[in-house]
């Protein structure tokens, strides 16, 4: 039996709590700490388990194996380090920290406590991904050529109204690509590998009062030689929300991801692979993805992500999403930040 608890009170804790929750019988949701005593009551009212104001309290709670972190991204380290000393097992909402710096220091906390460290990136765990990674692994696509991730998507104004540490850096970190465009980001890092350089732009255009960029594009070269561009946004209006794309073209095949499902898969050489992904993972009536209401989104991927955890600790093995991938796209778009505040100046990697 392992038994979770959850830090933070906002609606991130929420999904976790029912992510955790249909985990099984193996797994319960021991308690949720938020710093608000009310909200915290109000949580541990919500989901049947304890609740704590106060972050040691909840931390010496011997019961809690494993935590996860649903503060807002640059307030996850403190807690993080603060879990890892208390000897829990720790799973961090993305971004995993706002800085590379930040993150090193989650990764080299866990390390000495000798706790697991997990990022959250959900969007890994489904099954599309699985057969776009083998068809990448298996040298489908002849020579990459063009590898592009677009997220345009749409917040409102009374989005980044709604909580003080929305469109900050110090709390949110960045905007479209830090907060929103990160999953896809992700997904593109682990599918086409390692980029060698980049040059961005990046804008303010339709919100007001916040510290952050809703509109950025990117240039990016691969080290494997395919070039490609990221474009990410909050300011992409649509009454039903575009979503999230990769698209990945080569001299023997294409592919284009669209949220959870392909809109295109087309090789040269056909495989058994083909028959399968056609008849199964193709586009056809999709649950929303956050396009333009982030409380839409389902927990399957969420409830993967735990249970990789937990066979990670069980095999003493590293998680899926280690600190070490989690920091991967966190240091491409710092290096995207780097060069759209320097006009677009190349950064190496």
């Amino acid at each position: 039996m392992y038994t979770f608890g959850i830090i933070g009170g906002g609606m991130i804790a929420e999904f976790h709590a029912q992510a955790i929750q249909a985990m099984g019988e193996n797994v319960k949701l021991g308690a949720i700490y938020a710093r608000n005593p009310e909200k915290a009551k109000r949580l541990g009212e919500q989901f049947n388990c304890k609740s704590f104001s106060d972050l040691d309290d909840f931390l010496g709670d011997p019961s809690i194996d494993i935590v996860t972190i649903a503060t807002p991204s640059g307030a996850h380290l403190e807690p993080a380090i603060a879990a890892a000393r208390a000897k829990k097992h720790i799973i961090c909402e993305k971004p995993l920290e706002v800085t590379p710096a930040r993150v090193q220091q989650m990764i080299d906390v866990a390390k000495k406590e000798q706790v697991v460290l997990s990022g959250i990136f959900n969007r890994r765990f489904n099954p599309a991904m699985e057969q776009f990674k083998l068809a990448v692994e298996n040298q489908r696509f002849g020579t990459l050529t063009l590898c592009d991730a677009q997220i345009k998507w749409h917040r409102t104004q009374a989005y980044y109204d709604s909580a003080a540490w929305r469109g900050t850096i110090a709390l949110d970190g960045g905007g479209a690509l830090m907060n929103q465009a990160i999953h896809t980001v992700d997904l593109l890092l682990y599918l086409v590998g390692k980029v060698k350089r980049i040059s961005a732009s990046m804008a303010l255009l339709t919100h007001k009062n916040i510290e952050v960029e809703d509109t950025a594009v990117a240039i990016l070269e691969f080290e494997n030689g395919a070039k490609g561009t990221i474009q990410a946004a909050t300011s992409c209006w649509s009454s039903t929300g575009h979503p999230a794309e990769i698209q990945l073209c080569g001299s023997h095949g294409s592919v284009i991801l669209s949220d959870e499902s392909f809109r295109v898969w087309d090789f040269v050489e056909k495989k058994e692979q083909d028959i399968y992904v056609h008849k199964n993972l193709m586009i056809g009536n999709q649950v929303g993805m956050g396009a333009n209401d982030p409380k839409v989104i389902n927990i399957t991927g969420h409830l993967r992500n735990f249970e990789n955890v937990i066979s990670a600790i069980e095999q003493n093995v590293p998680p899926f999403v280690s600190g070490e991938e989690a920091m991967k796209p966190v240091q491409l778009i710092d290096a995207i930040y780097r060069s759209a505040k320097s006009d677009g100046e190349w950064i190496i990697m």
